[in-house]
């Protein structure tokens, strides 16, 4: 019955659906220079954009008619069904990871999406077999709540095609602010009175970055500014030399951080809290064997780091970073990493 309302005149629904994406998701599923979205364009009709720009997350926006929509909907899933086939080849894991995607809806509809005492979303997920969660929060800065859904290719399919219906039965109220994803800013660490940033498995010397710090290490400006837009490396800034240097790359076990010392730069800007979201899958990685990854990030970052405990039915935990903004991006970057 779901399904034919939405086929009814299909041609005529149009719709917009946000899919928000790890940057490094999407290298892969855009293929060789854009193959694949390419491909997914021409063979569902729906218009498929996505974000720009140097930011850690990319929101994929599909829009089309309905039946374009599934189309698209269908070919994403399977995709990266297939990359996570190709991933467990290498891999020692025995049991294969569901496909998991995070679509981006209107905080104004999310209450329609859950029903009352939870009605509408238990039944979509009895019905479609997937997994479906509504985050509490809104996202940062924005009017939209994140809606993760997990499951076997088919059973997201049925599970966007249900929440496409209750989309256009319960249209937006009032405003939506969209949410945007922030640009990622690079991880400065000093070693050995030299500034290096961390690109891939190589730490490379950063001599312009170096300059910028000494000449402020200079003019004794505040530390605050500057760990809002280029974190450095927790602690104070030593004496550096802002001269240009060759061009090397250091693999990163050889690379040791220390603490540094700078003349009236304020060393310790207001904590904050940070929050992420990993799903269960990928949290051993990230604490490592009896805790020893989780533990060097920690000393690395010197940003504290706590991961709640799992929760029953949930998919995802979450981790609570509490630092410096530089203590804060240095940890999101290495857990990235991992």
């Amino acid at each position: 019955e779901m399904e034919s309302k939405v086929s009814e005149g299909g041609l005529n629904v149009t719709l917009t659906i946000r899919l928000l994406m790890h940057g490094k998701v999407r290298g892969s599923h855009s293929g060789g220079k854009g193959e694949t979205v390419k491909k997914m364009r021409e063979e569902s009709g729906a218009r498929i954009n996505i974000s720009e720009g140097n930011c850690p997350e990319r929101i994929v926006t599909i829009t089309g008619p309905t039946d374009a929509i599934f189309k698209a909907f269908a070919m994403i899933a399977y995709k990266f069904e297939e990359d996570i086939t190709n991933s467990m080849s290498n891999s020692t894991a025995t049991s294969k990871p569901p496909v998991t995607l995070r679509l981006v809806v209107p905080a104004s509809q999310c209450g329609s999406l859950i029903g009352k005492g939870g009605s509408k979303i238990k039944e979509i997920r009895e019905s479609t077999g997937a997994q479906v969660q509504v985050a509490g929060d809104m996202l940062p800065n924005s009017t939209e709540r994140a809606v993760t859904i997990s499951g076997t290719p088919d059973a997201i399919i049925q599970c966007v095609k249900q929440i496409c219906v209750v989309m256009l039965e319960s249209p937006p109220k009032g405003a939506t602010i969209p949410y945007r994803p922030k640009p990622a800013s690079t991880p400065v660490i000093f070693a050995g009175g030299q500034a290096y940033t961390i690109q891939g498995q190589y730490a490379i010397p950063h001599p312009d970055q170096l300059t910028k710090l000494h000449q402020l290490a200079m003019q004794q400006t505040p530390f605050t500014p500057l760990g809002q837009t280029t974190p450095a490396f927790p602690g104070t800034l030593g004496s550096v030399a802002g001269k240009q240097r060759s061009f090397i790359m250091l693999p990163l076990p050889a690379l040791t951080v220390f603490p540094c010392i700078c003349p009236g730069l304020d060393a310790s800007p207001p904590a904050s809290t940070h929050e992420l979201t990993i799903p269960n899958d990928l949290i051993g990685c990230i604490i490592g064997r009896q805790g020893t990854k989780i533990n060097e990030i920690r000393q690395m970052s010197g940003a504290q780091i706590k991961i709640a405990n799992a929760t029953e039915g949930s998919s995802e935990r979450q981790i609570t970073i509490t630092g410096t903004p530089a203590n804060i991006s240095l940890a999101q970057y290495l857990i990235n990493a991992r």
